[in-house]
């Protein structure tokens, strides 16, 4: 299976990100921004707002003279002992902050084995879990998360995929025929996030954006109750945004 990795804004702001990292690791007394700056060739505003977000998930610290220097969540993602764990609980920290900025459910999905997975979710009581009353792993067709999925995929992927689910009507709304999907697969932009209009279940929209780190296919997603439907686009937005920091963290952890 081929993947088909076209690089998102998100993916672009990750790798930056870990310039600058790889950057501030070379100095063990600390590194000035005006140093960061000229090193890694990024413009002023650039390495501001990827210091912030650096320093908020814990992968730099500012000292007292204002240098940089790494910070505590570096050195637990990059352990060797407990780095899944790690990695895991870091990924939580995001999306439950992601998830009372957007104010929506907030999920992590892979394709592993063949297979759809939500690997973990943030959710609260103003931002509930969409009822998962079909398994999500015989509804990639129908759910933001699952098309995202099949979308970072190459044709074969996707029609061995569909070979093996049948593209069931879950709602008035959902597709079913595998020559549209496919084609609809094939004409969304990787920068654009898939969208769910109450296609899995009545009463739910999502999105969903891609968050793949080499050969892992990933994606992140939220839904609203329909009520929300209105704030969708800009919830989608923000979700975009937000998800460097999560592609972040898994670049860290393969590396």
């Amino acid at each position: 299976m081929a993947l088909m990795h076209e690089p998102t804004a998100p993916y672009h702001s990750a790798q930056d990100a870990l310039r600058v990292l790889e950057t501030v690791s070379r100095h063990s007394t600390g590194v000035t921004d005006a140093e960061l700056a000229r090193q890694t060739r990024l413009g002023t505003e650039r390495l501001t707002a990827l210091l912030r977000m650096l320093r908020r998930e814990g992968y730099v610290e500012q000292i007292a003279d204002g240098a940089y220097v790494t910070g505590v969540a570096l050195g637990r993602l990059g352990a060797a002992h407990g780095r899944d764990q790690a990695l895991r609980e870091k990924l939580q920290q995001t999306i439950d902050r992601l998830r009372d900025s957007v104010g929506a459910a907030i999920y992590i999905s892979r394709y592993i084995d063949g297979e759809v997975h939500v690997t973990q979710c943030a959710t609260s009581p103003s931002a509930p879990a969409v009822n998962e009353w079909v398994d999500f792993r015989s509804a990639a067709h129908a759910s933001a998360a699952g098309k995202s999925l099949l979308g970072q995929l190459d044709h074969n992927g996707r029609r061995d995929h569909l070979a093996r689910h049948k593209m069931a009507r879950l709602t008035s709304r959902t597709i079913t025929s595998e020559r549209l999907l496919l084609s609809r697969l094939e004409a969304q932009p990787p920068t654009v996030p898939v969208l769910d209009l109450q296609e899995y279940a009545v009463g739910t929209v999502c999105a969903a954006v891609p968050i793949t780190a080499g050969a892992s296919v990933g994606c992140l997603a939220l839904s609203l109750p329909v009520e929300h439907a209105h704030r969708l686009r800009q919830a989608a937005d923000t979700l975009n945004r937000g998800a460097t920091p999560v592609l972040l963290s898994l670049a860290i952890q393969a590396a």
